[in-house]
């Protein structure tokens, strides 16, 4: 009992995550990104806080490329276009096929994309960020996630 009792305590403590402001990730159905999906996350941040700025990304082994391209929009609670780019990475690795990032569950994997660095929000309030696949294809195969990570940034 004392055993179950301390791991618990163990599994709790490693749970917690002081730097997360914001974390939610969008589940496609069908294991698929269609290019009319724009997943959007609203969020709130502090006055005058710095953070970093992550996508979370989830695929499959049966994504038909080796990158992908994803645009972003950042924008403040009036609407007003705070940034928007246009960023890329690879899935694969490209001479060998081998998948890149981080895998639990057999054919699936994980990785986590720096969108923005050291952002300074220099107004308390509710931001919001959408993501738009930004392929040649109307469906992209074996996408099964995109999120938003949101985290202080530490000196």
């Amino acid at each position: 009992m004392r055993i179950l009792v301390f791991l618990s305590i163990i599994m709790l403590l490693n749970s917690c995550d002081d730097c997360r402001v914001y974390e939610k990730n969008y589940d496609f159905t069908g294991r698929h990104w269609l290019a009319n999906e724009k997943p959007s996350f609203e969020f709130t941040v502090a006055q005058d806080q710095s953070c970093n700025l992550y996508c979370n990304l989830r695929n499959s082994v049966d994504y038909p490329y080796s990158r992908i391209f994803i645009t972003y929009t950042l924008k403040d609670q009036a609407g007003l276009q705070l940034k928007k780019e246009m960023i890329h990475t690879f899935l694969f690795d490209e001479k060998t096929g081998k998948p890149i990032g981080s895998s639990g569950l057999g054919d699936i994997y994980d990785q986590q994309i720096l969108l923005l660095q050291g952002f300074t929000f220099k107004q308390p309030g509710t931001y919001t960020l959408q993501f738009d696949q930004f392929m040649r294809t109307d469906t992209l195969q074996g996408v099964l996630a995109v999120g938003l990570r949101v985290e202080k940034a530490t000196k």
